[in-house]
C-alpha cells in the first residue's frame, strides 16, 4: 500500500503538467481531405451517423432528394444557396467543396475563414455561452469554446431556420458541437454533431477531415460580386455566358 501511494505521489506532478500544457495550435490553412487512393484510413472522416427526422420534416427531405436526383439525371442543378449568394453559415462553411478554411488562433479567440465566400465566424474561449433567447439568430450564431486536453470543443448556437445545413431543415433552437483535434501532425477532424430535438429524432453527426496547406499557400478573395449563375424560372441554377 505505501508503494502505491509513493507511486501516485510520483505522477502527480506528471499530471499536473499534462493537465496545464499549451493546446494545440491550429493556426494555418486546411485543405478539405478526402483520402483516395493509398491513404491511411484512420485519417479518412469516419462515416456520418443515421439521419433521423421526424415525420413530418422527412417526407419534404426525401421529395428535395428525389427532385435533385432527377435534376441531376437530366444534367441540371436546381436552385442553391451558391446561386442566391447567400452565407452557407454554420456548420456548412467548415466544409464546402475543395475551398480551405484558415484558423487563426490566440488565447482568447479562434478565428475560422472559410475561402468559399470569405466567410468568417469567431469562437470564443472560455467564455460562458449565452441564453439562447440573448443571441440574434444570424449566420454563425454565437460559438463560445474551450480546451479538453487536445480537443478543442465548440458550442454554436443561434442559427436562423432559413441558413441551409446540407439540405437539413432545422429549427431555431438547433445548438452545433464541435471537437476539433489533431489525428496527426497534419490531418485536423472537426466532428460536427447537430442537436435539435424539434426537427431531429436523435442527434445527427458527421466529421470533416482537412489536411495542412503549404505554409506559403495565401487565401484567395472569393465574393459573390463575380458569380455567374442565376436561377431560371423553373428553379434551375443557369450560368450566364455574358453580362446584360
Amino acid at each position: 500500500m505505501k508503494t502505491q501511494a509513493l507511486t501516485c505521489l510520483a505522477w502527480l506532478p506528471i499530471a499536473a503538467a499534462l493537465l496545464h500544457a499549451a493546446p494545440p495550435d491550429f493556426t494555418g490553412v486546411w485543405g478539405i481531405y478526402r483520402g483516395g487512393p493509398g491513404a491511411d484510413p484512420q485519417f479518412r472522416a469516419p462515416a456520418p451517423s443515421p439521419l433521423v427526422l421526424k415525420p413530418e420534416y422527412d417526407k419534404p427531405y426525401q421529395a428535395r432528394r428525389t427532385e435533385e436526383a432527377a435534376a441531376a439525371k437530366r444534367g441540371e442543378q436546381l436552385a442553391n444557396t451558391s446561386a442566391e449568394c447567400i452565407p452557407y453559415g454554420v456548420p456548412t462553411m467548415m466544409s464546402v467543396a475543395i475551398y480551405p478554411v484558415e484558423f487563426i488562433q490566440t488565447a482568447k479567440q479562434i478565428t475560422i475563414i472559410a475561402e468559399a465566400f470569405s466567410e468568417v465566424r469567431r469562437v470564443y474561449l472560455d467564455r460562458p455561452q449565452a441564453k439562447l433567447e440573448d443571441v440574434a439568430p444570424g449566420y454563425y450564431g454565437r460559438s463560445v469554446g474551450r480546451w479538453e486536453g487536445d480537443t478543442l470543443v465548440v458550442d454554436t448556437i443561434g442559427i436562423k431556420p432559413t441558413v441551409t445545413l446540407r439540405g437539413i431543415p432545422h429549427s431555431a433552437s438547433m445548438r452545433v458541437t464541435e471537437r476539433i483535434r489533431l489525428v496527426a501532425p497534419d490531418i485536423l477532424h472537426d466532428q460536427i454533431t447537430i442537436d435539435d430535438p424539434a426537427v431531429l429524432e436523435k442527434p445527427y453527426t458527421y466529421t470533416v477531415a482537412y489536411k495542412r496547406m503549404p505554409a506559403d499557400y495565401e487565401m484567395v478573395e472569393f465574393v459573390c460580386d463575380n458569380n455567374r449563375e442565376y436561377i431560371d424560372s423553373n428553379g434551375i441554377v443557369r450560368l450566364k455566358l455574358h453580362d446584360k
